[in-house]
């Protein structure tokens, strides 16, 4: 597994994991359930991992859609 995208934005995870599952690709979030632990502030990231196979394709499909990864 590969990190693809980390972020604060919420409605970002779930329109990149929607344009990666219209390619055929599965995306991973991770840390969506911290804001438990922060008081939902929403200061952590969360982030999105992919397998390591499909790490190429799917930067190129944030590139393709202008979608900053935060690197």
């Amino acid at each position: 597994m590969k990190e693809l995208l980390r972020t604060t934005n919420p409605l970002l995870i779930v329109r990149v994991t929607d344009l990666l599952e219209a390619e055929g690709i599965a995306a991973f979030p991770l840390d969506q359930h911290m804001s438990v632990l922060e008081g939902s502030l929403g200061i952590l990231p969360r982030r999105l991992m992919v397998a390591d196979r499909d790490h190429f394709m799917a930067r190129a499909i944030l590139r393709d859609h202008d979608i900053d990864d935060g690197r």
